[in-house]
């Protein structure tokens, strides 16, 4: 038998028996696929061949099928002894994080890390860095203040002016004549309010 030609695959059952060499895959027998009795079988493939594989497959299938069953009571059983140690979902979660937070602090990337940022710090770009800040803060700072007054006095310049106290008699007046006298005053003086004592 030619070496290059045999299947060295050590769990295929078909090893040590000649392969093929075929240009179509349509020859190769798709694996895990069940033969019933109506399959034709495979090329090379006797019918004691084909049953004993069939026998191994239906053992292998079987050697799963309790591997999953003990699987199922081991976590069962796992789940159990996490509930009378009192650990659930959360508290693993966070044992978990703060576990794995404090890998990141002992890792060496996060001390290099650490101590590159320490040394950022302190030095002197830095300082000229957060001194330059701070005076564009306070300048920022003054410049707010100092507009927010320049508003201030100029919505009270506007407030005074002659045209915002004929409009605010005019609102007045159209207060008086929708609402009409209001609060103390007697039916003598409520006829029209005056330009100097608007209703308001």
């Amino acid at each position: 038998m030619d070496p290059v030609g045999q299947d060295v695959n050590l769990n295929s059952p078909n090893k040590g028996l000649p392969v093929e060499h075929s240009s179509s895959l349509a020859d190769f027998p798709v694996e895990g696929a069940q033969r019933g009795l109506g399959n034709p079988l495979s090329p090379g493939l006797t019918e004691e061949e084909a049953e004993a594989l069939q026998n191994e497959l239906a053992k292998v299938e079987e050697e799963i099928s309790t591997l999953r069953q003990v699987l199922s009571a081991k976590e069962r059983h796992a789940a159990e002894l996490k509930r009378k140690l009192g650990l659930n979902p959360l508290n693993e979660f966070k044992q978990n994080l703060t576990k794995s937070w404090q890998d990141v602090q002992t890792s060496n990337a996060y001390v290099s890390a650490s101590a590159t940022l320490d040394d950022i710090t302190h030095s002197e770009a830095y300082k000229k860095t957060q001194e330059t800040l701070s005076q564009a803060g306070q300048k920022t700072t003054a410049a707010l203040t100092t507009m927010s007054s320049a508003i201030s006095r100029k919505l009270g310049d506007m407030r005074n002016s002659a045209t915002f106290k004929s409009f605010e008699d005019k609102v007045g007046n159209l207060k008086y004549k929708v609402v009409g006298p209001q609060g103390d005053e007697s039916p003598a003086n409520s006829t029209t309010p005056t330009q100097e004592n608007p209703p308001f």
